[in-house]
């Protein structure tokens, strides 16, 4: 029997996937923090303000989730929310000083550390990666 390749990449997408996974836990678990934490830091230390759907969006957790995370950050006074001046129903996430600073500290390192994960690879390579991927999320 013929091997089936487009099972074979899906397994081997999925095993590669859980292996980068771990990888990017066990960097931010160095900085005391949960992935969930970090990704809604760095989206809003990159993006700027954002509302609850807006970075539930961008870090793809769900809204559910998102508000224990929010409390969370808040609580430990790295975001704070902010009613809008326009419409006092839509609520924005802000970074405050001290989750600017955090992130001032830790993202590099972070960065420093996905760029070891994919060191093997050439800048065509990666490229080429991304493209494959993005075809594939499409579907």
């Amino acid at each position: 029997m013929s091997e089936n390749l487009s099972l074979r990449t899906f397994v081997v997408l999925m095993k590669a996937s859980k292996s980068v996974t771990e990888y990017v836990k066990k960097d931010i678990g160095r900085y005391d923090m949960k992935t969930t934490d970090f990704a809604v830091l760095e989206a809003l230390y990159h993006k700027g303000d954002m509302t609850v759907k807006q970075i539930s969006e961008a870090v793809l957790i769900n809204a559910g989730s998102m508000t224990y995370v929010i409390d969370k950050l808040e609580t430990k006074e790295l975001i704070k929310r902010q009613r809008c001046k326009d419409d006092r129903r839509a609520v924005y996430i802000h970074i405050t000083d001290k989750g600017k600073q955090l992130m001032d500290n830790i993202f590099p390192k972070h960065q420093k550390a996905i760029e070891e994960l994919f060191q093997d690879l050439s800048t065509d390579e990666k490229k080429t990666v991304i493209d494959l991927l993005k075809r594939i999320g499409l579907k």
